[in-house]
């Protein structure tokens, strides 16, 4: 059987008890929960001595000027550019279709309001 609620409150503790017994088994209570911010997880075991991320041990001298900024800048591109996820042709069909109906929704709105605000500004002031 299901837990009944703490404060005693025996409708909350008979919904449990429709839930089954396996929902009580589904959450562990007993596993330790990290509360740095944002949503509680479960702990993961610390790994190596650091703690944080891996450091690679050879780096590369720094390089100071123009060059070496724009050397940085193209390495991050290509960095960035490997985590994109690119649609396939039949996704990238779709977002093009897609996109083509919108504009020519807003295309039609905009020309409609377009000619009916003309049409008001004649009437208004004469031809």
């Amino acid at each position: 059987m299901a837990k009944r609620d703490r404060r005693g409150d025996d409708a909350a503790g008979e919904h449990l008890d429709d839930l089954g017994e396996g929902f009580d088994d589904a959450v562990d209570d007993d596993a330790p929960v990290s509360r740095g911010g944002g949503t509680a997880t479960k702990a993961r075991p610390r790994t190596g001595s650091g703690g944080g991320r891996a450091t690679k041990t050879k780096e590369r001298p720094r390089r100071s000027g123009i060059f070496g900024w724009i050397g940085r800048f193209f390495r991050e591109v290509v960095a960035e550019l490997r985590k994109v996820i690119w649609p396939n042709r039949k996704e990238l069909r779709n977002y093009t279709v897609v996109v083509v109906v919108f504009v020519a929704a807003v295309l039609t709105i905009v020309g409609l309001l377009d000619f009916g605000f003309a049409k008001a500004v004649l009437f208004v002031f004469g031809d």
